[in-house]
């Protein structure tokens, strides 16, 4: 019986072998290397808070204080916190002599303590809810009679 390897057949099969290991990617031998990079991105800005005070109720000296309904609203692109909301309060230029001092105009701090979402998703605004007050300064106030004082409210 002859032998069916001959040399030239081993040969051609071992060249055959090495052909299909270089065609199929095989990596015998390779270079590690380090890298580098940097990457950026924008972050946005506040947007001012809209407060919008409802006021429901007439003042009078030591008298029953009027409800102030805040509707506070989130009109920017991320969430925001808001914490407390303070008033000012101006009186009617039309009553000279009415200040605030004589009329006994206040209104207590409203907390809100709350992080709103972005404009256009649930939970971009809440409502939150202060008294305004015409204490009884014991003084004459007939000067206050008819005002229409100016609330003005502001938010940090």
């Amino acid at each position: 019986m002859r032998k069916h390897l001959s040399k030239k057949r081993v040969v051609l099969a071992a060249i055959v072998v090495v052909a299909l290991a270089i065609a199929s990617g095989v990596a015998y031998a390779y270079f590690t290397a380090t890298g580098a990079g940097t990457g950026s991105a924008t972050v946005g800005n506040s947007t001012a808070i809209v407060l919008t005070p409802t006021i429901t109720g007439t003042l009078y000296p030591g008298g029953t204080p009027a409800t102030v309904s805040i509707l506070v609203k989130n009109n920017g692109g991320g969430a925001q916190r808001v914490g407390t909301i303070t008033a000012s309060i101006a009186p009617d230029a039309g009553h000279l002599g009415c200040t605030v001092a004589i009329g006994g105009f206040s209104m207590a701090n409203v907390n809100v303590n709350q992080t709103l979402a972005p404009s256009g998703s649930a939970g971009d605004s809440t409502t939150v809810t202060g008294s305004l007050v015409m204490a009884d300064t014991g003084a004459d106030q007939n000067v206050c009679r008819g005002a229409t004082p100016t609330l003005s409210l502001t938010s940090n």
